[in-house]
């Protein structure tokens, strides 16, 4: 379900470019993984993201229905009554008097993006009775009506109008916003994850190479001791260090261990059929190139990119359109209200003797419908209209005032908070791009110290050989050697997480990677 909903929501195209580094590969029965594959794992299938994934749609559907306010609106009301009551009056026919009535209307409404409302309804009703002395009987009647209706004081303008709208589209852009972080987030861990395996497998292979270094020195001592060229207390110091470095590499395995299976937690990766998770070996080589961005470049960057810095923009126009609504409340509630209604009736018309309708005899009918009634009210044959103002002065704007108070707090507030962060910001681009700086010195020192340690050996074991130097001089410069590059590969891949922070720092990681959002919130 997640690799669904996240395949709809990220697009993950060609996510880390070329490898850093030349890969090599694993050996049989582990898998080979770049940092590319890693990353897109990770988006793919990690849970983690599910509700970050789903809440800039959900925030785009919440829009989609405020915006909705200002789609047409239809009404339906249709309704049927009779009446039976006792006759009182010697003008009723009978002594029970019965009425029929029923009525239906319909009517289109549209919201206006002023704050006006403007109407077209039609009214019909059809009434019959047993009463005397009625001239039409049964009476059908329709009335076509035009209101329209705009605050000119409260709730007036665009703003006020489009408020729902607005605020739904300020919550989209957030969600977006929190999504981004999410991912910027999760790509760092992989890469953090990543490297620091990369740093575990080296140094295991370097532990591997000194303690090769030391059997060999040892197998040497061996054989000079059985022809008599040592003493066997000369062999004691090649033997304790052989010890030691195997001690050193049972320590390194189980770091490979546990970094193999923080990267594998992270891309959610199992074993296929129920079998053994997968043993991860990365592919990649830390880089060594330069970084050319600048400080301002980098600062420039976190202020345009940086996902917390657009969020807390975001609300500080919530908080500003919050006040101005608040503000806005406060006004009286002066209305303008224009109405256009044409009727009309219709029915069966009674006749009676002499034309009066007293002598309550018919003596003929003539027969009408409601079409009639139709006729006239779409032909505005009795044309009425009404235009007048509403001035309303309640109370409430005593709270609205207490609510302008606290709009202005909260927007005083939100700017303040957009300060805290902007500096907290520039702050980490600052740390993370002098670190970056600091790591690619670090690099190139321990790399001259590297080789500087390669020549000692060398030159140490040949004095060695020639009797020059002692096997606890040789084993100290090969234990040196091992440091030297220990920390020639902790600087690298110290130095491709300072960049990878550097990026997170800026906000720029997921255009790096050439990630891109579906649907991303916009303002």
């Amino acid at each position: 379900m997640m690799r669904q909903t996240a395949a709809l929501a990220i697009i993950a195209a060609s996510i880390l470019g070329p490898a850093p580094a030349v890969a090599r590969q694993a050996p049989a029965g582990e898998r080979a993984v770049t940092l590319q594959e890693c990353v897109e794992t990770a988006l793919k299938n990690n849970p983690g993201l599910s509700a970050e994934v789903l809440g800039p749609e959900a925030a785009a559907a919440a829009t989609g229905v405020a915006r909705e306010i200002f789609l047409p609106k239809m009404s339906f009301a249709l309704g049927t009554q009779t009446s039976n009551q006792a006759s009182f009056s010697w003008l009723d026919a009978t002594d029970q008097v019965t009425s029929d009535f029923a009525d239906y209307q319909g009517q289109l409404s549209q919201r206006l993006p002023t704050g006006a409302t403007l109407s077209a309804s039609l009214y019909s009703y059809r009434s019959e009775t047993n009463r005397s002395f009625q001239t039409i009987n049964p009476r059908f009647g329709s009335t076509l009506t035009f209101d329209f209706a705009q605050p000119l004081l409260r709730d007036f303008g665009f703003k006020m109008a489009r408020r729902e709208i607005i605020v739904a589209g300020y919550n989209e852009e957030i969600s977006g916003n929190s999504l981004r972080q999410a991912l910027v987030d999760m790509v760092f861990e992989v890469e953090e994850a990543y490297w620091n395996l990369v740093y575990s497998l080296e140094a295991l292979e370097v532990q591997r190479d000194s303690l090769r270094l030391a059997k060999e020195l040892l197998a040497k001592n061996e054989k000079e001791l059985e022809v008599g060229v040592i003493p066997p207390i000369d062999i004691l110091s090649a033997r304790a260090e052989v010890a030691s470095r195997e001690a050193d590499i049972i320590q390194a395995r189980a770091l490979v261990k546990d970094g193999q299976d923080t990267l594998r937690a992270l891309l959610y990766l199992k074993g296929e059929n129920g079998g053994p998770p997968p043993v991860l070996v990365p592919a990649d080589r830390p880089g060594t190139e330069a970084t050319t961005i600048g400080l301002e470049d980098a600062l420039a960057a976190a202020l345009a990119s940086r996902p917390d810095l657009s969020s807390s923009q975001v609300d500080i126009r919530a908080k500003a359109l919050d006040l101005t609504y608040a503000r806005n409340q406060t006004l009286p509630n002066l209305s303008f209200r224009a109405s256009y209604w044409s009727p009309g009736v219709s029915g069966t018309q009674l006749i009676y003797q002499d034309n009066d309708p007293l002598t309550g005899v018919i003596v003929g009918t003539v027969p009408g419908g409601p079409s009639l009634a139709f006729k006239d009210a779409f032909r505005f044959r009795y044309k009425n209209w009404f235009v007048g103002l509403t001035l309303d002065l309640g109370l409430e704007s005593v709270v609205s005032r207490a609510r302008i108070a606290e709009a202005r707090l909260a927007s005083g507030q939100a700017a303040l908070k957009h300060k805290d962060i902007e500096a907290r910001a520039m702050l980490e681009v600052e740390v993370a791009h002098r670190a970056v700086e600091t790591d690619y010195q670090r690099v190139q020192a321990y790399r001259l110290a590297r080789e500087l340690a390669e020549e000692k050996l060398a030159a140490e074991q040949k004095k060695l050989e020639a009797g020059m130097s002692t096997n606890y001089t040789v084993l100290q410069q090969q234990r040196d050697l091992a440091q030297a590059r220990t920390n020639e590969t902790r600087a690298r891949v110290d130095y491709s997480l300072s960049q990878a922070r550097l990026k997170r720092a800026m906000g720029t990681t997921l255009e790096s990677k050439n990630i891109r959002l579906n649907g991303a919130a916009r303002s």
